[in-house]
């Protein structure tokens, strides 16, 4: 397990299948919004500051009521599987071993009541890609406040897949094959859409002689082995292939709006997050609307090629908001140094994806515990050697600002 960061990405990128890295590495277009985003934090240079007592220091924080020990969450992503064989069950492990929260992904390769359970006491937020079918968005929703979540955070930069080069080149889309999309086949709302497609005749048609090709046999593999239920008798029906198409034709919501966290309210009682603001204006209208939280991310480059740095959009949105909700933050996170910058911009915590999945493909739990580990482990230090004695102390200027 390196623990420099190139030398642990190189090592995962070896061990991880050509489908798997491009799809969890690669960005939107020619990768220019993931570069921004690394690059943002050489423009906030951190300040150290000399005799202060650093003896004790605290990176504990409050967040919805509950107390964390650092401010760190492991960020939702889906299709795990990809990295390790235990998935989402590996990760709360690691979670666990932390005391951290874990968000789980709706584009999940294990249910989230399989995870919870790995989970035990630890805290859970659920991660909701809200679909154009609200039956089933609120179905997901009440699944997760019965397991336990404590926040729900909803992302609204997916509502359609971004031009992501790299699968394109590959010609991959993990949930063409059913990978990652464990919570919609044990979701009853979802069965039963599936069962209504199958009963209706237009699930799996072929072209008459088509021949198929070994891509589309071991697609078919993939979709026959994800499905609920025994292999022989899921090669012999219509279900697994209509899940698939149902889950193709309900994921997009490109007409969601603001008007639609109305229903969202009415369903939940959980504190709402929404992941993915950029904008000062949005930051301001989620607030007006009554959101509990906003976390600043550009989905870590993965849906607009050419956006604005995630970093950039944190430091114009804390200014505006002025801490009237907490503000989460995401996207080109590196190190433990990367995090005091976000923290010093006004982030109250921060989500970390990419990092530790790195360590899970090349240890499983252990793996993923152990980067994060470090990255609390290089935060504490870049803290003392700082002058800062608590993550609440945090400010501006501990950095110094870019100019204009």
């Amino acid at each position: 397990m390196p623990v420099e960061p190139s030398a642990l990405y190189a090592a995962a990128h070896r061990r991880m299948s050509s489908q798997a890295w491009s799809y969890v590495a690669g960005s939107a277009g020619m990768q220019r919004t993931d570069e921004a985003n690394q690059q943002a934090f050489q423009r906030y240079p951190i300040v150290p500051r000399m005799l202060r007592d650093v003896s004790e220091r605290s990176l504990a924080v409050q967040l919805f009521g509950y107390t964390l020990p650092a401010p760190l969450l492991f960020a939702p992503i889906g299709v795990l599987e990809m990295a390790h064989p235990d998935a989402e069950l590996a990760v709360a492990r690691a979670a666990s071993a932390l005391g951290l929260p874990m968000v789980l992904s709706t584009q999940g390769s294990v249910p989230m009541e399989r995870t919870v359970a790995e989970l035990g006491a630890n805290p859970m937020w659920y991660q909701l890609y809200w679909s154009n079918n609200n039956e089933l968005a609120e179905s997901l929703v009440r699944r997760a406040e019965t397991a336990g979540a404590q926040a729900l955070v909803v992302t609204l930069d997916t509502h359609l897949l971004g031009w992501r080069t790299r699968d394109l080149d590959l010609g991959y889309l993990p949930f063409a094959r059913a990978e990652g999309i464990a919570q919609y086949l044990t979701d009853p709302v979802f069965t039963d859409l599936v069962r209504r497609r199958a009963a209706s005749g237009v699930a799996g048609e072929t072209a008459v002689n088509q021949r198929p090709t070994l891509a589309a046999v071991r697609t078919l593999l993939s979709i026959t082995r994800h499905y609920p239920g025994r292999f022989p008798a899921n090669l012999r029906s219509p279900l697994p292939r209509a899940a698939v198409e149902t889950f193709l034709d309900v994921f997009p919501c490109p007409a969601l709006t603001w008007d639609d966290l109305d229903f969202l309210r009415g369903i939940t009682s959980l504190p709402i997050v929404l992941k993915g603001i950029q904008s000062v204006d949005d930051a301001r209208e989620a607030i007006d609307r009554g959101v509990d939280g906003i976390q600043v991310s550009n989905h870590g480059g993965r849906q607009v090629d050419g956006a604005v740095a995630a970093l950039d959009a944190l430091a114009e949105i804390s200014a505006a908001v002025g801490g009237r909700v907490p503000l989460l933050f995401d996207s080109g996170i590196r190190s433990g140094a990367d995090i005091f910058k976000a923290l010093a911009l006004g982030a109250s915590a921060v989500m970390i994806g990419r990092p530790w999945l790195y360590g899970l493909a090349l240890d499983g739990a252990a793996g993923a515990e152990a980067v994060m580990e470090r990255l609390i482990a290089e935060l504490d230090l870049t803290m003392a050697l700082s002058g800062v004695a608590s993550v609440t102390e945090l400010g501006r200027d501990n950095l110094r600002l870019p100019v204009g």
